[in-house]
């Protein structure tokens, strides 16, 4: 890739049965082998890589990571597998995708005619003002959305999303500007949660089923319910989104984890 990342979200769940047939010298060299594979500071780590223990009956254990090389991150999927322990430790979900600037970011002039729309015209010292600010703070908001850092936030909440294709909602039949008004709607909502949580938006179209992964990090569980409720009043999301499953998990280093999971 040129510009960018690539991503994977990855769950695996504990399969008891396997994990109760290997003995305790297989069990601790494998969890041992995972631990040291799953260091985030590792020379073969990708260049971000999180684990999470996940809430509910799907997934036990969720690995995320980025890199500008997919074989890199292949690589730590395929040092599980390998390890002794890895009969016991099964992909559930698996869902691949890449780091973008969205085509809904507004460039400096979107954004100059996006105030003058809204009554703030050139020459007021406000639009002066308001334009500078975002000419400052965009290079820095485009480099987080491909390069982004992972918050020291402990909750994480990730699903996939489509836009809709209904005949009587496709979004894809829209015009650019609606689209784009509804996506500054939606913007809004979402900046009102700055703080408490942080979102990436990683595009999938042509890697995955779904064409967008949503992941947030939060400060509290709550704030993963509320930010989720409140943006789905915006019409971007009541009426075009479509979303997937949700999967809640909690930030461990990989020592906690495997003790969590009892492994």
């Amino acid at each position: 890739m040129t510009t960018g990342w690539h991503c994977l979200h990855l769950y695996y769940k504990v399969d008891q049965a396997a994990l109760a047939a290997l003995s305790d010298a297989a069990r601790g060299e494998g969890r041992d082998f995972v631990i040291k594979t799953l260091q985030s500071d590792a020379s073969h780590a990708p260049v971000r890589m999180q684990v999470s223990i996940v809430s509910g009956h799907r997934a036990d254990l969720c690995v995320m990571m980025m890199d500008p090389d997919p074989l890199k991150i292949d690589a730590v999927a395929q040092e599980i597998r390998n390890s002794a322990i890895g009969s016991a430790l099964v992909p559930t979900y698996s869902f691949v995708s890449i780091t973008e600037i969205s085509e809904y970011v507004p460039s400096i002039e979107q954004y100059s005619e996006r105030l003058q729309r809204e009554g703030t015209s050139p020459g007021d010292p406000a639009f002066d003002a308001k334009v500078n600010a975002y000419r400052q703070r965009l290079p820095a908001m485009n480099n987080q959305r491909l390069y982004p850092e992972i918050p020291p936030f402990p909750v994480i909440a990730f699903y996939p999303m489509n836009k809709a294709r209904h005949p009587l909602a496709n979004w894809y039949t829209e015009p650019f500007s609606s689209r784009s008004n509804l996506m500054a709607e939606h913007a809004t909502s979402g900046i009102k949660f700055a703080g408490r949580v942080s979102q990436l938006i990683t595009a999938s179209t042509g890697f995955d089923d779904w064409e967008w992964g949503v992941t947030l990090w939060a400060r509290s569980p709550e704030h993963i319910k509320e930010i989720v409720y409140t943006m789905r009043f915006d019409k971007a999301s009541a009426k075009y989104a479509e979303f997937g499953p949700f999967y809640v998990s909690y930030a461990a280093s990989p020592e906690d984890a495997m003790a969590h999971l009892r492994i």
